[in-house]
């Protein structure tokens, strides 16, 4: 296969040309032009330096021309014409003409055209919302798989059974009896029973040792789906080293470009969006901020300049980090011009050198005395503060005269791949990031010092609030332990630490940070959720949040209304499951879960509900049968039920009543303030 040079410039360009085509039309429709304009200014910004990449200069040039155009209409939104619409669609036809030339011909004896090429998609990532469907179909069969385990327990019965009946005609009771068609009866009957049990026997191992193949072969594809959906930080650097190298041949510069946290692997849809982000700050960085071979001698630096790139997780965010050994930003120069551009809030000698580099961030504000290829419009940074807002984070800007310039964007992560700590508490397991894992030891009682209804404990010289962390996660199943050693974790925060009491550490693993349903409520402390091994959910505690947590609780125990009543959720979703657990648990509730009516059924024999809330379609008994299986124990024939399922039908409706469910709940009009009054009224 010939090598294509321009085969993802093409994809590139060919997400801008629609997006930019679409907001040409939207303008001749009367859209909100600033807005409007303004992003498609990044839009054509973005293309002329891809296309410069790939020494495309025509598409290059064009796409300068259509800046020109659009900065016209900024500056003067009167000027905005039919006749410039025109103009600026004729200018993306030129370009889109220009890209369909770039594509290689067709293979000889080929038709052009019949077969897809690469300009049918539009993204040479993998496609994220398929994989998040893979994961979490991933995750519901193992889940089903998991159900399995129980059925061995009835095969184990079988195989107890024919043991029985052999062990019956093995004795010598059986053999001493007096009829003689008794005894031929045993005699036939003997080896039959050592077939079955020999039969049952094999089935037993057979199906045991398929299950767990099964297991270990979902949970090889769980983890290399994870990996694909997560792209290492690398996947940038290539990208802004050329980005470097070019911008800086352009303009007679030699500068340098250095990639840090390869090793960080983070969601691609973060990647997505910041690389845009970080296209223009190195650019920015190079046109801007490094000075000319002669001037960095003069003022004692090496000829050649540098620009680094940092990527960092802090807790659960990611951090990019970009910084140059330039000039910096010229503070006064920004001052004049804002000032001239009528932007300033405050008198011009009150404000500070931190809010005219977040003006700066605003965008339409450049220092540069010229337009040029490269730089001039003040464009760059206004894409930069937009990438951080899509992803609901921050941009900053920081810089020191002579010394050079730095961007930073923090945004949350959504999700990401990180070691961590497995620590058990209020009989569950979470996951703590182990980079904000300072230490784990065991804590005697009299290492504690208590103040009042405080504890804090000794750690590196510094005393550190010390809490159970069975109270911060669950205060409704925490009661103080006997005196004795303890197990504690100490956690890092942005500035301080705590130590927090778990029952166990189980030891590291590698999680994948996953966000929790739109509609679950979550504690501060609480990240998101991580699957383990076999797909079951734990929380991701937030090290920031648990600090918090501990150094707001010095004075005590939480006062907490304890949980007086059970309730069983029965659902095959993990979804569901998850989003009506942490529904109930934050109303007050103790909640326990079952993937099946067979599952439930056992767990409601074994413990008290107060409630059973029950999906109707499920594999094997569906919620109906579940209900009447419940109404002719004695034990649960009194335990009020609901059903909440996507059938919307009368019949099944009135055969939910007719079974005895007390109330009857649409997935579709899902609402959890009459769940809760649901429930309420039922169980008080």
């Amino acid at each position: 296969m010939a090598r294509d040079p321009y085969r993802y410039f093409r994809v590139e360009a060919r997400e801008l040309l629609d997006q930019l085509g679409q907001g040409v039309l939207d303008l001749e429709k009367g859209a909100a032009a600033p807005e409007l304009v303004a992003r498609l200014l990044r839009l054509s910004h973005t293309l002329k330096g891809a296309a410069r990449v790939v020494k495309q200069a025509e598409i290059a040039d064009w796409s300068h021309e259509l800046e020109d155009t659009l900065a016209r209409c900024r500056e003067s939104p009167e000027s905005l014409s039919r006749d410039l619409i025109n103009r600026l669609l004729r200018r993306l036809d030129n370009i889109n003409d220009r890209l369909v030339a770039l594509a290689p011909p067709a293979p000889s004896g080929a038709v052009r055209g019949s077969a897809p090429s690469e300009e049918s998609f539009h993204a040479v990532r993998p496609d994220v919302h398929e994989i998040d469907v893979l994961l979490d179909t991933l995750a519901e069969a193992h889940g089903q798989l998991g159900s399995l385990r129980p059925l061995l327990t009835g095969v184990e019965r079988a195989r107890q059974l024919a043991d029985l009946v052999l062990g019956h005609l093995s004795s010598p009771a059986a053999s001493d009896v007096t009829r003689p068609a008794e005894r031929g009866l045993s005699a036939r009957v003997r080896p039959l029973a050592e077939e079955l049990r020999a039969s049952v026997g094999a089935f037993e191992r057979d199906v045991a040792y398929r299950v767990g193949q099964v297991e270990r072969e979902f949970q090889e594809v769980r983890a290399a789906a994870e990996r694909l959906r997560l792209v290492p930080a690398t996947a940038l650097f290539t990208l802004l080293e050329r980005a470097v190298r070019d911008t800086a041949q352009a303009i007679g510069k030699r500068v340098v470009f250095e990639g840090r946290g390869a090793d960080v692997r983070v969601d691609s849809n973060v990647l997505g969006v910041v690389q845009g982000a970080l296209l223009q700050v190195v650019r920015n960085a190079v046109a801007h901020g490094i000075e000319a071979a002669v001037d960095r001698r003069a003022a004692g630096k090496p000829s050649e300049g540098r620009v680094a790139l940092d990527v960092a997780r802090r807790g659960t965010r990611i951090v990019f980090t970009c910084t140059d050994d330039g000039r910096g930003v010229d503070i006064e120069a920004v001052r004049r011009i804002v000032e001239s551009k009528g932007l300033l809030s405050a008198p011009r000698e009150t404000l500070g050198s931190e809010e005219l580099l977040e003006l700066l961030l605003r965008g339409g504000i450049s220092t540069s005395g010229t337009v040029t290829e490269v730089s001039g419009r003040g464009i760059g940074l206004d894409v930069v503060r937009e990438a951080a807002e899509r992803l609901g984070g921050i941009a900053v800007l920081r810089t020191a005269a002579g010394t050079g310039t730095t961007v930073e964007l923090d945004v949350p992560l959504t999700l990401a791949m990180f070691p961590a700590l497995v620590v058990e508490a209020a009989g569950s397991a979470f996951v703590v990031p182990l980079d904000a894992v300072l230490a784990s030891l065991r804590v005697a009682p009299e290492q504690i010092v208590r103040t009042g209804q405080a504890q804090s404990v000794v750690y590196d010289g510094k005393t550190v609030p010390l809490a159970p962390l069975a109270r911060v996660v669950a205060p409704d199943r925490w009661s103080p332990r006997p005196r004795g050693p303890s197990s504690a974790v100490i956690v890092r925060g942005l500035e301080t630490a705590a130590a927090f009491i778990v029952d166990r550490v189980r030891g590291t693993a590698t999680a994948v940070l996953r966000p929790l349903p739109a509609l679950a409520p979550a504690a501060p402390f609480v990240a998101g959720v991580s699957l383990d091994e076999a797909g079951v959910p734990r929380l991701v505690l937030d090290p920031e949040g648990l600090v918090a947590v501990a150094h707001r609780a010095e004075q005590g125990a939480e006062d907490v209304v304890p949980r007086r009543h059970a309730v069983l959720v029965i659902d095959d979703s993990l979804t569901t499951r998850m989003l009506e657990q942490s529904i109930l648990e934050s109303a007050g509730y103790d909640v326990d879960l079952a993937i099946s009516g067979e599952e439930a059924l056992e767990k409601a024999r074994r413990a008290r509900y107060s409630l059973f809330l029950v999906d109707v379609e499920m594999p094997g008994m569906d919620g109906f049968t579940f209900i009447e299986r419940a109404r002719v124990e004695p034990e649960l024939r009194d335990v009020p039920a609901i059903l909440v399922t996507s059938r919307i039908s009368p019949a099944d409706r009135q055969r939910g009543l007719d079974v005895g469910a007390k109330a009857y709940i649409v997935k579709s009009e899902f609402d959890q303030g009459v769940l809760l009054d649901r429930i309420q009224g039922l169980v008080g």
